[in-house]
């Protein structure tokens, strides 16, 4: 099961990337229109903080402090810091999965309620999976003409 939520935690890390790089423009990246107020930028930041809170500092100690209000108003951030910070977000969760104990609890300070550490990394899977998503209709509003 660890290979396989790493598998998968990779797979859309991936994908992220890729989103990030099919913006034209780091302009483009920080555009917000309408009722869409989160940048593609804005999520990615935001993503890579979960990942290292929960799982990161929950379950592999790995000493990260988040910053969650700078995850919604850091702007301008370059697509090449972001493309960096999700691959050092991928290497932590290849090095820090393999040995998280599924069934154990996880730090109840950091979720406020009992679940399993494997609980928690399908949560923070679904997460990520929820605002890839976001990120991609996000380029999709903004940049209309670049629909692939």
């Amino acid at each position: 099961m660890h290979k396989d939520l790493i598998q998968q935690f990779q797979l859309l890390l991936n994908n992220l990337i890729e989103e990030i790089k099919a913006y034209p423009d780091e302009e483009s990246l920080w555009a917000v229109k309408g009722d869409i107020k989160n940048a593609a930028g804005t999520l990615c930041y935001h993503l890579c903080g979960n990942l290292n809170h929960y799982i990161g500092k929950g379950m592999g100690k790995t000493g990260y402090v988040r910053n969650r209000p700078l995850e919604f108003s850091i702007r301008n951030v370059p697509k090449a810091d972001l493309i960096k910070w999700i691959n050092e977000t991928a290497d932590m969760i290849e090095k820090v999965v393999p040995d998280v104990d599924l069934a154990a609890p996880t730090p109840k300070e950091l979720w406020n309620r009992d679940m399993s550490n494997g609980h928690a990394l399908l949560r923070t899977l679904w997460h990520l999976g929820w605002h890839l998503g976001q990120v991609n209709y996000h380029r999709r509003i903004i940049f209309p003409d670049h629909l692939s």
